[in-house]
């Protein structure tokens, strides 16, 4: 793709070399070089905003899969890439999620812990014993914000941040995300396409919430929700958020 043609990237905060941005399903956080991406976008578009002669720096310490929106941070300096990383490496970034899975979660709350491993040679993770080779731990926390017929609202606090993670948890569990075939779905959900890479499932990174990596004050993001999530019109929590 040329990066000319790019759409410009959704910022719900810049603050420094700290960028918030508002990624959208479909869509690489990184990918090779002129295939769109989050990166590419923010580049591009810092290039042309900053009026940048030479390369432009980027730093992206943590990503969301390719059919998952919502919030995430970038950085414009290595200094702040390095502060901010440590945080996520440390575990003291807050990571809410909203997904709306297939099935009645039974439990009001609770905590999922696994041993995963990313398969290889292949996109998709696995549930695995402890003792497999290239087995991690994973957890994470939820509550059930809504019920509706068929489906669930969740609210999941990321506790470690594996590979498909919250996908595959949810999926194993008899509870796949909407959308998401890879893990048990059977329904579509967001923009039609025929090209299954920019196809969405619907979990989406509702916030994030860390210390800037320079002036030390705490920052607290929320990212809106897509349009397509006002297809779930039966869920009041999605309506009540008032912003799309």
């Amino acid at each position: 793709m040329n990066a000319s043609l790019l759409p410009d990237p959704e910022i719900l905060l810049e603050s420094g070399a700290v960028l918030v941005m508002n990624k959208p399903g479909g869509v690489l956080t990184q990918g090779p070089p002129g295939i769109d991406s989050l990166e590419l976008r923010t580049k591009q578009f810092l290039k042309v905003r900053d009026e940048k002669p030479g390369k432009v720096y980027l730093g992206v310490p943590h990503r969301l899969d390719r059919p998952v929106s919502g919030v995430m941070v970038v950085v414009k300096n290595v200094r702040a890439a390095k502060r901010i990383s440590e945080q996520f490496q440390q575990r003291t970034v807050t990571k809410k999620y909203w997904a709306v899975v297939s099935g009645s979660v039974s439990q009001e709350r609770g905590t999922w812990t696994d041993w995963m491993r990313k398969v290889p040679g292949e996109a998709r993770s696995e549930i695995v014993e402890e003792a497999e080779a290239g087995a991690k731990q994973a957890v994470l926390h939820f509550r059930v914000i809504e019920s509706s017929g068929d489906l669930t609202l969740l609210e999941i606090e990321l506790e470690t941040g594996r590979t498909h993670q919250i996908r595959l948890q949810c999926g194993t569990r008899g509870f796949p995300i909407v959308g998401d075939s890879l893990y048990g779905s059977e329904v579509s959900f967001g923009p039609q396409t025929d090209d299954l890479r920019q196809r969405w499932i619907g979990l989406h990174a509702r916030r994030l919430a860390f210390v800037h990596p320079i002036s030390q004050e705490s920052i607290d993001q929320v990212a809106p929700f897509p349009e397509c999530w006002l297809e779930f019109d039966s869920f009041q929590a999605i309506r009540n958020a008032g912003e799309v």
